[in-house]
């Protein structure tokens, strides 16, 4: 391809084999947070309000809950590949999340990738307690629409823009992009809704074909 290629891809469910997320409100929430996550899914409430309300009830510490995460994060097979590869193509990749930054930041640190872009909530932590919020490409405080936020954006600078995702909020991103790698209810959503992708459920196989471009 001749054109300047950037890669979004998602990273909770997507990079990992499992939410971490939902790993540590399992483990620290102190009340029903599953009851919120249904009023988002159900779509009464934003992905902003969700976290906000969810990880309110949280009552942990960084420490306590980077520890709790220690050796229990799988990261599907062939990722540290996709990151080679496109350093050797000159592919611009980043991670976009409604996950938290402060887990996705120790995941990449673990796998020895300090310096790749990711953009996903900030993280405030105040005894024992956090605050989570969105800050979209243009620096504004988002509440929705987070992930499509930075297709559009990177649509906007010039980029052929590849979806790599795989949960129910990775859809809408996904119809912005030009070509879609779907996994799991991603991909279940794309067929539903007519919306053209690859599937793949493991790195290897978006690997290969990145590799003949």
């Amino acid at each position: 391809m001749a054109e300047k290629i950037l890669i979004q891809c998602d990273f909770d469910g997507t990079i990992t084999e499992d939410d971490i997320s939902f790993m540590l409100l399992d483990a620290f929430a102190k009340g029903d947070w599953r009851a919120i996550n249904t009023q988002y899914t159900d779509g009464k409430i934003t992905v902003g309000q969700f976290n906000e309300r969810a990880f309110g009830l949280v009552r942990a510490s960084k420490k306590a809950m980077l520890d709790y995460l220690k050796d229990k994060v799988k990261v599907r097979p062939g990722f540290q590949k996709l990151v080679k590869l496109c350093q050797q193509k000159g592919t611009r990749l980043v991670i976009v999340s409604n996950g938290l930054d402060f887990y996705i930041k120790r995941v990449l640190e673990d796998l020895r990738l300090h310096n790749l872009e990711y953009h996903a909530a900030e993280t405030r932590f105040h005894a024992n307690k956090l605050k989570v919020r969105y800050i979209g490409p243009n620096g504004s405080v988002v509440d929705s629409g987070y992930k499509e936020k930075y297709v559009k954006q990177y649509l906007n600078e010039g980029y052929h823009v590849v979806y790599i995702g795989n949960g129910s909020s990775d859809l809408s991103p996904a119809r912005g992009a030009h070509q879609v790698f779907a996994t799991e209810s991603l991909l279940k959503s794309c067929q539903s809704n007519a919306v053209t992708c690859i599937p793949f459920t493991s790195f290897l196989e978006i690997n290969q074909v990145l590799s003949s471009w």
